[in-house]
């Protein structure tokens, strides 16, 4: 594979896998090409990088990152200043949760349409059970005052579960959940790594990370 002047990230912006990706790399302060792209019209230059065809994928020199949570390993390792990395081995055990038997009952909650044998509901109960671990857990932040990347990479899919209903979901009586996903879609940095961006196409001058969010 050639080498290229930057690492390149391939994106969708409301997919909360390519948000925690996002995220660690503002929180890393690396430099990469941001390239958005439309899911239903996966350019082949991204299908060419990306072993799964999915985002995010970041294209390195020698290599591809293809899945979400190795992305925000390797920037954390380039670089993290605000320790991020510094919490305990069971904060990669929610990780896991979150992306396991959340991620399934979220999306069952989502998208009936998609799981017709199952049923929303039950599904929302499902998925209430992990909210509340977390409930119980915050304080306020899921290991003390400081964020973790277990707190960036969880949070993405909470704002997309509370989004389903969204009047629902603050009806509930987990007052600590609401206030970290509140305070964390009022950061500056959410909002910065949220910025939009037209499509990619071959030929557009290249859209730096750092042009948008790390200036």
């Amino acid at each position: 594979m050639p080498e290229f002047k930057q690492p390149i990230l391939y994106s969708f912006r409301r997919c909360p896998y390519a948000i925690r990706a996002r995220l660690a790399l503002f929180y890393a302060r690396i430099n990469v090409e941001i390239r958005e792209i439309v899911l239903r019209e996966k350019p082949k230059e991204f299908l060419a990088t990306s072993p799964s065809g999915t985002v995010p994928s970041l294209r390195l020199k020698m290599r591809v990152l293809d899945e979400s949570l190795d992305i925000m390993k390797w920037a954390l390792g380039q670089n993290d200043p605000t320790n991020l990395m510094a919490m305990p081995e069971y904060g990669f055990d929610l990780i896991s949760e979150c992306d396991g038997n959340f991620k399934h009952a979220l999306d069952r909650t989502k998208y009936p349409n998609r799981f017709p044998d199952a049923d929303p509901a039950q599904s929302r109960d499902k998925a209430s059970v992990f909210l509340y671990k977390l409930e119980n857990i915050l304080s306020p932040n899921l290991f003390g005052a400081n964020m973790s990347i277990a707190d960036l990479a969880i949070l993405p899919f909470v704002r997309q579960f509370a989004h389903i209903d969204q009047v629902w979901f603050y009806d509930q009586d987990w007052i600590n959940l609401i206030k970290w996903l509140d305070s964390f879609k009022q950061s500056s940095e959410f909002n910065k790594i949220m910025t939009k961006i037209g499509p990619w196409q071959v030929g557009d001058t290249p859209v730096m990370f750092s042009d948008l969010f790390l200036s």
